[in-house]
């Protein structure tokens, strides 16, 4: 659905639009998304239908339709389908919630704050309250079903307010994971993270990583979701080359059918990667991942995280280049010496999230 009910000055998306006119996806091209998904899969593989927008629960009988038929496909061609949303959850309606609930999904919610500082960056049509109806909406998923893994994200611009409240107020609401991305590109620049504001950015997130491994060292849950995934990463010995798998894992289809990287580079014809009808551009993808292999990257390849980092958000060093670089080290610098100081103090903790692993993380190492 390239569209949305808000309006957030801090949106990559500008509204769902991308640049463009809203519109939304015709029901044949979501099932040609899912088929292509089903035909390029591995035999016996998990795929994953992610719904993104703009806002997707305003075309909910569509992603309720496309839930049905995914399913249903990938009995037929031996595919375990799981779900993923990314919602304001101001428009959730019970039937949402049990669909939820009834089927594999991580919704993810975005979330900016305590009521003061969320409805300061989403405003609401005629002056209502983002925060009240997502309040709302955090209501009825708790009367009509809860999804397997409900994550909240937090973008923060120039205007979010110190971090560590609005962790704790997060947590307080009962999602499952509460994670931070700093706003790099937005379509208002006053909303960007420059390179001297990711020095503050760095002090409030190394305040709630202390938090987070005060408590897990203690034995106390804690799901800041950056710092569970960094720990989860250093347990497991991660090495990234890439920042994600936009191009690679996974593909991102428009309202008309292209097929692009991800979903924060819909439009976009640098990251065009075929269409639906044609199938993913085999050479392009090919192209892609060589020229942005970390190693091949500047000023990547002399860093010392880069295979933690992976080199950056695409969309983020499309339009803003690198200007997190001193941060990302820093954050990871503070979590290697937490990774150390937990698996002294609790090393049931890495025991248990290998075991009750969530379907996926809305928060990245970074």
């Amino acid at each position: 659905m390239q569209a949305c009910n808000l309006s957030c000055g801090h949106c990559y998306a500008d509204e769902g639009r991308f640049g463009g006119a809203a519109r939304a996806m015709p029901r044949a091209t979501a099932y040609a998304a899912v088929d292509r998904l089903l035909a390029e899969a591995a035999p016996g593989a998990d795929v994953v239908v992610g719904f993104m927008g703009g806002e997707p629960l305003l075309a909910r009988h569509l992603v309720h339709d496309v839930v049905g038929y995914a399913v249903r496909a990938g009995a037929t061609t031996g595919h375990r389908v799981r779900f993923a949303l990314t919602t304001n959850l101001t428009t959730v309606r019970p039937e949402d919630a049990t669909l939820f609930a009834e089927h594999p999904f991580t919704v993810t919610v975005s979330l900016d704050g305590d009521r003061a500082g969320h409805d300061a960056l989403r405003r609401a049509p005629g002056g209502a309250s983002a925060y009240d109806r997502l309040r709302a909406g955090l209501d009825t998923v708790a009367r009509h079903g809860r999804p397997r893994h409900l994550s909240a994200r937090v973008s923060v611009t120039p205007y979010t307010g110190r971090l560590l409240d609005i962790l704790e107020h997060g947590i307080t609401l009962g999602f499952d994971e509460v994670g931070f991305g700093a706003v790099v590109s937005a379509p208002d620049p006053a909303y960007e993270i420059d390179t001297e504001a990711f020095a503050g950015f760095l002090e409030q997130m190394t305040a709630c990583g202390e938090r987070a491994l005060a408590e897990l060292s203690a034995g106390r849950d804690y799901p800041f979701g950056n710092f569970q995934t960094a720990m989860e990463q250093l347990h497991r010995g991660a090495h990234r080359p890439y920042p994600c798998g936009a191009g690679a894992g996974y593909l991102s289809a428009s309202a008309e059918g292209g097929l692009y990287a991800c979903h924060r580079l819909v439009d976009d014809p640098a990251f065009a990667m075929g269409s639906l009808a044609a199938g993913p551009d085999t050479a392009t993808r090919r192209r892609h991942l060589a020229d942005r292999h970390v190693d091949r990257q500047e000023p990547c390849r002399s860093c010392w995280a880069r295979y933690l980092c992976g080199g950056g958000c695409y969309h983020e060093v499309s339009r803003r280049g690198r200007p997190g670089c001193d941060y990302i080290r820093g954050w990871l610098s503070f979590c290697l010496r937490a990774y150390a100081e937990l698996g002294q103090a609790a090393p049931e903790f890495f025991e248990q999230r290998s075991s009750a692993a969530p379907l996926a993380s809305s928060a990245s190492t970074v």
